[in-house]
């Protein structure tokens, strides 16, 4: 009996020591509302994409118009997630969200609509682009987050286990969307479209409510400091670089006014290399499981890396690092490299089911500690914009990714496209290493949320 209370008390302390830290952000008023309503809202990201393909597949009969329709919607996408970033930060995230909800909401109906009634190409080349008119809810989520717990103890360690929760959300969002929205689209293009659509109906309802958590925009700052919206961000990046010279013992005052400093261009070309061959190795295992005719497998394989990355993410958001922030985002990012450069070894689906599972517990990771490098980067009034244009990156590099696998797959085949994502995977870690000086002073210094902007 004492054995089994002490084998209870054991498994109840390491539940705690995992799940406490998140349990107490949820108890901070209206937190979990916001955290699950943005990824509600934030459907369209996994389920667009392949609604688009299989409703035009199945309609007009064409794939190479389906994959072309879904790349304009992921290119759109690249492209305006940094400018509604960028208007969010400026105007607030509920003034700027609900018109482009409309816009989204207005362009689904009408491609649905199109398609069904089989209207020429050209239309829904004009429409697509508008089914990119999502808000930015992951980077505004991780705002919030910033915004609550700048100021309370800990606030450093409570950030991290914030950004480790969001990744948590956002990987069961992907692990849920990518295969619901399959099935709802072979069963009815106008049913997948319509889900899709009271997702965001919900999620935007059950996030933007809860006005306490959001930030206070850079048109009420300046109001309040009785400045120009212009003035305002001149004076806020001075002061952040001023006081991160100082708090690092340089005791030079920084006269930035973009956040476009060396770290920043290291991380987001980072981004960009890694998107690349992550995309490139996704499209080469659909070719590899059709040549071993094992298709069905595929979106299996797929739910097995978001299932280890959703286990990365809790894990590692529940601990209190003391390992410094670049070591961790090194670590992690190489072995996601070497990971997925080992498929060119592999002979089979399960082997490469098996890689997934092992190095998908540093995927969040990777992506939870580029968050973080991002708020020693950019003041935080700009912290949404920052993540965005980090996330376009990201997407650019994998639309290139996916274009020049492409070329070796059809040429190769699979290992063709193996050995293109081993190529992309060394020239992502060099680009990497490129910023290693830049992001190692960046993080040794306290986070922007912590000094005066």
């Amino acid at each position: 009996m004492s054995q089994l209370t002490s084998s209870n008390k054991y498994g109840k302390s390491i539940f705690q020591r995992v799940f406490g830290g998140y349990s107490q952000l949820l108890r901070i008023p209206g937190t979990a509302r916001y955290a699950v309503g943005a990824v509600v809202a934030s459907m369209p990201f996994p389920m667009v994409g392949m609604c688009i393909t299989i409703s035009v597949q199945q309609i007009y009969g064409s794939y190479t118009l389906a994959g072309t329709l879904s790349a304009v919607q992921a290119i759109s996408l690249a492209c305006l997630t940094p400018l509604f970033g960028k208007l969010v930060d400026r105007f607030g995230q509920t003034r700027v969200s609900l018109p482009i909800i409309a816009v989204w909401v207005a362009a689904a109906i009408a491609l649905m609509t199109c398609i069904q009634l089989r209207v020429p190409q050209w239309i829904l080349y004009f429409i697509v682009p508008f089914m990119a008119f999502v808000p930015p809810w992951g980077a505004m989520s991780r705002s919030r987050w910033t915004y609550l717990l700048k100021n309370a103890e800990d606030g450093a360690e409570k950030i991290n286990r914030a950004m480790g929760f969001s990744s948590i959300l956002d990987e069961a969002m992907w692990m849920i969307g990518n295969p619901l929205s399959s099935i709802l689209a072979v069963v009815s293009g106008v049913l997948s479209f319509s889900f899709t659509g009271v997702c965001v109906a919900v999620g935007a309802l059950m996030f933007l409510s809860v006005r306490s958590a959001e930030p206070p925009s850079q048109t009420d700052l300046a109001r309040e400091a009785g400045l120009t919206r212009k003035e305002y961000r001149a004076r806020e990046a001075a002061r952040a670089a001023g006081a991160v010279g100082a708090a690092s013992g340089s005791g030079v005052e920084g006269k930035q006014r973009s956040i476009f400093s060396l770290g920043f261009i290291s991380i987001c070309a980072t981004w960009f290399g890694l998107g690349a061959f992550q995309s490139a190795s996704g499209i080469s295992i659909i070719a590899f499981a059709r040549e071993q005719n094992v298709q069905s497998f595929t979106g299996f394989v797929f739910a097995c890396f978001s299932f280890s990355a959703l286990v990365g993410a809790t894990l590692y958001g529940a601990k209190d690092w003391s390992i410094p922030l670049w070591k961790r985002f090194y670590f992690c990012i190489i072995v996601v490299a070497v990971g997925l450069s080992s498929f060119l070894l592999a002979q089979n689906i399960w082997t490469i089911m098996i890689i997934y599972l092992v190095i998908g517990v540093c995927q969040s990771p990777t992506w939870i500690n580029g968050n973080q490098i991002i708020l020693h980067l950019v003041p935080p009034a700009r912290f949404t914009e920052g993540v965005g244009i980090m996330s376009a990156m990201n997407a650019i590099g994998g639309s290139v990714g996916n274009s020049i696998a492409g070329v070796f797959i059809d040429k190769y085949g699979a290992h063709g496209g193996f050995a293109t994502v081993c190529v992309l995977a060394v020239v992502a870690v060099v680009i990497a290493f490129s910023g290693v000086k830049q992001i190692r002073e960046a993080t040794l210094k306290p986070m922007l949320v912590t000094v005066e902007a």
